[in-house]
Formats: C-alpha cells, sequence, structure tokens
C-alpha cells in the first residue's frame, strides 16, 4: 500500500512508521560520513509521500497541516535529516496551494511534475544577510534582458539541494526596489552546486551552497514579489518543529529501552526501578505531551480557520516552534541523564540527536523574534 491508497491519516502513519524504520537502520552511516539520505528520498518519491500536499484539483491529496504535522513527526525518529529536508518540501507545495501565490499555470506544471516525483524548496539564505526572516535583501541580484530575467548570486543553506528539481530564488530586482522569488530549473545553464555543508548537526540535509551565474531564465518564472521581512503567517513551517519533536520521541524510546535493560551490578533488577531514573522518564513524557498538544492544536486551529484568521496567528505559530524545539532538546538532555557516559559514543544514536536538535534553534523563527513579537501583540 501506498500513501495514496491509505484511506486513513492511522494508515498513513502506518506506513510512515515502517518508513521510519528502515531510514533508522541507515541513519548512522549516514550521519558517520556526512552524505546525503538518497535512498530515503527515493523511498519517500515511490510511496507516494512527496505528492501528499499537492492540492486536489491537480491530482494531490492536499492533506491537512495537522496530518502534515503528525506524519513529519513521526518520519523524523527515523531520521531528522530526511524529514526535516522532504518537509520543506512538502510545507511549500501546501503553502502554495492554499495561498495561490503564482500564476495559475506555472503553478498547475509544477504540482503535474510534483505527482511524478519532483522536488522543490526554496533558496533565500544567503552570508551576507542572515536570516531573511529578519528582512535583509538579498543580494542576489535579478536584471532584465528583453523577455528573461538574469541571475547573480549565491544561496547559503540551500537544503535538499542534491535532489532538488526546482529553486525558489529570492533577489533583488536591478534598478528597482522590488524584491521577489524567481523559479529556476536544476538544468538552467549557469546554476550549479557547492558542496559546503560541513555541519556537525542535520549531516544529511545536503545544505550547501546553490551558485547562479548569469542564469537566463523567461519572463514568467517571476512568480512572487514580496517585502522582505514581512511573509506574514505560515503555518507550513510547523514542519520544523514537528521534526524536533520526533527527534526528541526517538531520543525518550531510547533511553526508556535502555533503562529496562540496562542492569549493573550493584542493583538489582534494571535501572528502570530506580526513582531517580522514572523522575527523568516522567518529565520527558510531560515535555513530549505539552510540545505535542501545542503543536498539533495550533495546526488544527490553522486547518479550521478562514484566511483572515490565519492571518494573526504569527504569535502562535512562533510560539509552537520556541516551545517544542527547546521542550526537545530538554528531552534528549534527559535521555541523555539517563544512559549516562555511553550516550556520547559515536555508536549510540544520543550524541546524533542530541546535535541534530539543537539545529532547530537556527531554524525560522528565531527565539528573540518569536518573544518581541509575542510582547507586541500583548502590548497591542
Amino acid at each position: 500500500m501506498n500513501f495514496q491508497e491509505a484511506g486513513s491519516l492511522e494508515e498513513r502513519l502506518e506506513i510512515m512508521g515502517s518508513l521510519a524504520g528502515r531510514f533508522a537502520e541507515r541513519a548512522a552511516n549516514l550521519d558517520e560520513e556526512g552524505s546525503f539520505p538518497f535512498a530515503n528520498i527515493d523511498d519517500l518519491r515511490n510511496s507516494g509521500y512527496t505528492s501528499l500536499t499537492v492540492p486536489k484539483r491537480y491530482g494531490g491529496e492536499e492533506i491537512s497541516l495537522y496530518e502534515m504535522v503528525r506524519l513529519q513527526e513521526k518520519l523524523a525518529a527515523g531520521d531528522g535529516s530526511t524529514a526535516l529536508s522532504i518537509g520543506w518540501h512538502m510545507g511549500i507545495m501546501k503553502n502554495l496551494g492554499e495561498k495561490k501565490l503564482w500564476d495559475e499555470e506555472i503553478y498547475r506544471k509544477v504540482c503535474k511534475e510534483a505527482l511524478a516525483g519532483a522536488l522543490l524548496n526554496g533558496a533565500a539564505s544567503e552570508a551576507g544577510t542572515g536570516s531573511p526572516t529578519r528582512g535583509g535583501r538579498p543580494q542576489t541580484t535579478a536584471e532584465k534582458d528583453g523577455q528573461y530575467w538574469v541571475l547573480n548570486g549565491r544561496k547559503t543553506f540551500t537544503t535538499m539541494s542534491p535532489v532538488l528539481d526546482y529553486f525558489i530564488v529570492s533577489a533583488s530586482v536591478q534598478d528597482s526596489d522590488k524584491t521577489g522569488n524567481f523559479l529556476i530549473h536544476r538544468s538552467a545553464e549557469g546554476l550549479s552546486i557547492e558542496e559546503t555543508w560541513d555541519s556537525v548537526a542535520m549531516r544529511g540535509t545536503g545544505s550547501h551552497d546553490l551558485v547562479l551565474k548569469n542564469v537566463r531564465i523567461s519572463e514568467e518564472c517571476f512568480v512572487e514579489e514580496f517585502v522582505p521581512g514581512k511573509k506574514g503567517a505560515n503555518g507550513w513551517l510547523l514542519h520544523i518543529p514537528a521534526c524536533y519533536l520526533g527527534i526528541a520521541w526517538a531520543a525518550q524510546t531510547y533511553a526508556v529501552q535502555f533503562a529496562n535493560e540496562y542492569s549493573p551490578n550493584s542493583i538489582q533488577g534494571t535501572i528502570i526501578d530506580i526513582p531517580a531514573v522514572r523522575q527523568r522518564i516522567g518529565e520527558m513524557e510531560l515535555e513530549l505531551m505539552k510540545a505535542r498538544h501545542f503543536l498539533y492544536s495550533v495546526a488544527k486551529q490553522w486547518d479550521s480557520s478562514s484566511e483572515e484568521d490565519r492571518a494573526q496567528m504569527s504569535p502562535e505559530l512562533g510560539a509552537v516552534k520556541l516551545a517544542v524545539t527547546n521542550g526537545a532538546i530538554r528531552v534528549v538532555d534527559l535521555a541523555m541523564r539517563i544512559v549516562g557516559a555511553r550516550s556520547l559514543s559515536q555508536k549510540n544514536p544520543l550524541q546524533r540527536y542530541y546535535r541534530d536538535v539543537r539545529a532547530g534553534l537556527h531554524n525560522p523563527p528565531m527565539d528573540d523574534m518569536t518573544i518581541e513579537l509575542l510582547a507586541r501583540s500583548v502590548i497591542r
């Protein structure tokens, strides 16, 4: 059974659980080598997962945000890098379908290709501007040349770059104050990937640099104009906290299994019966419970809200990301305290969870921006 044939969320979660188990077996080697999870992405494409957020009007399933975060959480429990990578494609396809940001003909074409397995992601970050959510104007430029646009620049953190078919590139329009997104196919002449990704966290995301040298694209590929730092509420970004929640879940599962099995000769039975260990297990469960209720409820609120009400949800969306990500970091820390020094072994998955989960602090929106947004909403 593939994802399209599944008739319910429970059936899709079962399929994802099977895939996540397979990915978990590959995760250690991929992390040690710092290699991209090509096989995992192929499995997701072949299962039909990558087309689930395509709108029904174009042949997709148009799953809800709630369903998407549930599936992403399950996926991340198997491999965080794979989940974060594919989450960008899943979320962007959903966002474009909901907000109808692009010309319908271009979006229809992209959806058709997505149904056949094509993948896309945004390329917005630059070394000279920092996080795009802070409002810096892109140093990447787009210059009009007759019926074409010519783009030049370099983008950092281009996640999933080894397999992307389309890049949504933000650029400043020459000789104007306009900023926009340009849709560029991988086959475009002058487009290249420079393998710069050397992070100790999320090593398998392939977040290399995208280099554009006189890349020439047709006029209609200027798909969206926007004001830097003011893109409004984006429910699809909940794929980020869902990912880190899944990693924390995996850490809890490992720690509880370890506590059930580890029996030092200084005690009778296993350490699962030691009060301090049980205290930490309870604390982990409390953190996960709070995170799930917050994430799921805001996702459901998004699904049931009007476009006008969604526009007011930025404080809640940012708060979810902050609370869930920081809670996930605490869960992994508690898991490592249960397992002890063994958790620092390169062969132990907890050291990978520890590195990966901290990457969430650097995904948008940043904690300080969320706190400021919350303060403004109260003061108003």
